[in-house]
């Protein structure tokens, strides 16, 4: 059965808020796996850290499968240990995200994150003999060449996953832009980010709506929206349907989304209910289609 999973909180929440949003995916949310931990900027970190073995306790009783994602950027010492950390461990499974945590990790087994670039066979085989169990596609990538990554994959026995909901993270930078546009340093931020817990809008001279900035990370402006395309992904090898946490009911999302895999929601009326979830959000499925990732193609569905 095609595996539902929720990829890690990319903003910086609140401790509370981000307690209280596990707290109902473990009991309300009908996904499988639930991806936690720092992605974006390890000074973010230290204020939710201490709740990760209550959080996984939590999420593991509810029969959620828990993985802890690496640092999609290491720069610093302290990010260094603690990619470090996170590679010697044993339980629960972990999925990396930056090189460095492939030298860590050595040829333990561990997951592929999208941060890295497996977009073809040799480089998805390289992976495998380096230890990977599972891989989540870079979210650019056309339908045809996820049908030929999931092949090769599958063929090796990997996962793979592919984020179908969500905004796309589309490129990672060694400054944090976030600070820079409120006139301050990576080093003294003083945590601004917080101020945007769905990114910061960027907007283009003629005030359109163009990306949104997360401390180092750019998102698309648009949630994508891969929820019509969910049979094609699944004939062409998709095990794993990534969701990503927006500041939207994600309970709702995700009982959405579960009810089209299940065949008991129409895809029709599935797209007409996220919207009411999503209000306000535009959509897009562009990268997917071949064509310009901010794109939306109105029933564009391939054929298995």
């Amino acid at each position: 059965m095609t595996k539902l999973t929720l990829g890690p909180i990319a903003y910086h929440w609140s401790a509370d808020k981000r307690r209280d949003f596990y707290a109902r995916i473990a009991d309300e949310a009908p996904v499988d796996e639930v991806y936690l931990g720092e992605v974006i900027c390890s000074k973010r970190a230290p204020f939710h850290e201490g709740d990760l073995p209550t959080t996984i306790e939590r999420l593991e009783r509810a029969g959620k499968v828990v993985v802890l994602s690496s640092l999609a950027e290491v720069m610093l010492k302290r990010e260094r240990m603690a990619t470090s950390d996170l590679a010697a461990m044993d339980h629960p499974e972990i999925e990396i995200n930056n090189a460095a945590g492939l030298y860590a990790r050595g040829q333990r087994p561990h997951r592929i994150g999208p941060f890295m670039n497996a977009y073809n066979e040799a480089t998805i085989m390289w992976m495998a003999g380096q230890g990977a169990t599972h891989i989540c596609l870079p979210p650019e990538l056309p339908a045809e060449a996820i049908a030929i990554a999931a092949r090769s994959a599958r063929a090796l026995g990997l996962g793979v996953e592919v984020q179908v909901f969500g905004r796309l993270s589309l490129a990672v930078s060694a400054r944090c832009y976030h600070a820079r546009a409120h006139r301050r340093t990576k080093d003294s931020c003083q945590f601004v980010c917080a101020d945007d817990p769905d990114g910061m809008p960027l907007r283009t001279r003629d005030d359109m709506p163009i990306l949104r900035v997360n401390g180092i990370q750019t998102q698309s402006e648009s949630y994508v929206d891969l929820v019509p395309d969910a049979g094609r992904l699944v004939a062409d090898g998709v095990t794993h349907l990534r969701i990503m946490p927006q500041e939207v009911d994600m309970v709702g999302v995700t009982r959405l989304i579960r009810a089209v895999l299940a065949g008991q929601l129409p895809v029709a009326e599935a797209g007409v209910r996220l919207q009411e979830l999503c209000a306000g959000r535009q959509f897009s499925n562009g990268f997917y289609h071949g064509q310009a990732g901010y794109r939306r193609i109105a029933n564009a569905t391939l054929a298995p």
